[in-house]
């Protein structure tokens, strides 16, 4: 089962290439249809800020799964993926961020975040080193 976060993004996709606006006023980036949620999945809906955590249901779902690990990617690395990081941390998981699934508004902010908080509060890893762990056929495969 996979999880989705859906969050209001504010102004920051409002010139994005692909993004559409949702019934709301927001915008959202449009998604690889490989990527949608499938039936089944969890959808937690009313992130309004940094973290995933703070105005959602997203810890009752995932203890609700008894989920021990929490996989993260995401825009932005240092704020929304990071913040979310770190309060997974502190609520107990075991973190995985995925540094070839994350961006940040410059290399320097990337860069910087990947070297110096993501081993702090997390196992920095790749997409394709999770999708092996997990038994999840690989292009590489």
């Amino acid at each position: 089962v996979a999880l989705f976060v859906l969050s209001h993004y504010g102004k920051i996709f409002a010139h994005a290439r692909y993004a559409i606006l949702n019934p709301c006023g927001r915008y959202y980036p449009v998604l690889s249809e490989k990527m949608m949620p499938k039936e089944g999945d969890l959808i937690v809906k009313g992130k309004s800020g940094l973290c995933a955590f703070a105005s959602t249901n997203l810890d009752f779902l995932l203890r609700q799964k008894d989920a021990k690990n929490v996989v993260l990617g995401g825009f932005l690395t240092n704020c929304c993926v990071e913040s979310t990081m770190r309060s997974a941390y502190e609520l107990g998981y075991r973190v995985y961020t995925l540094t070839d699934c994350c961006a940040a508004t410059s290399m320097e902010a990337q860069d910087a975040t990947l070297k110096n908080n993501f081993g702090m509060f997390s196992v920095p890893t790749t997409s394709e080193e999770v999708m092996e762990a997990i038994g999840v056929p690989t292009i590489s495969n």
